[in-house]
């Protein structure tokens, strides 16, 4: 599988990722993944997880804090990654949020796709997966944001073009 391009030194020391789910086994399993995979040949950045069991949870802390990515779990228990994606929206900086889920099959990817979610991981989670899926939603929020802060990008959204 070809990796995305290798992210600039120093462009961001750390990447903090939220994760959305009622489930601690998948906490414990992205931190093994985050602790242990060489994520070299993605970033240079470092990587931490910071994991929540509940959507409202979830929802206080991204109003406290930046986080550039969501992984969001399809049942939180109550809500869903649905409600989840809705609360990004209206962020001053939405973070990419990608839905994780042991039913993932196609209908759940497009739905998530067509709504507004940039990926869909399969659990039990694969460390490469997991790895090639976050480094290359967090370059795609990086680009985002370059956008957003040239004076093109802003331009744009002031003529909501």
């Amino acid at each position: 599988m070809k990796k995305p391009p290798r992210m600039a030194a120093g462009t961001d020391a750390v990447v903090r990722v939220l994760s959305v789910s009622p489930i601690e086994e998948d906490h414990l399993a992205l931190n093994r993944i985050f602790k242990r995979s060489d994520w070299s040949g993605y970033t240079e950045s470092k990587w931490v997880l910071h994991p929540t069991l509940t959507l409202e949870s979830a929802v206080a802390s991204l109003r406290a804090s930046r986080y550039p990515l969501v992984l969001s779990e399809r049942d939180l228990l109550p809500g869903t990654w649905r409600e989840m994606l809705e609360e990004t929206v209206s962020l001053p900086d939405p973070p990419v949020v990608i839905v994780t889920s042991r039913m993932a099959d196609d209908y759940l990817w497009a739905e998530a796709l067509n709504l507004g979610a940039y990926d869909v991981l399969a659990k039990p989670f694969d460390a490469s997966e997991v790895i090639r899926g976050l480094s290359l939603a967090w370059h795609h929020w990086r680009e985002r944001q370059s956008i957003d802060s040239s004076p093109c990008g802003q331009t744009l959204a002031a003529t909501g073009t």
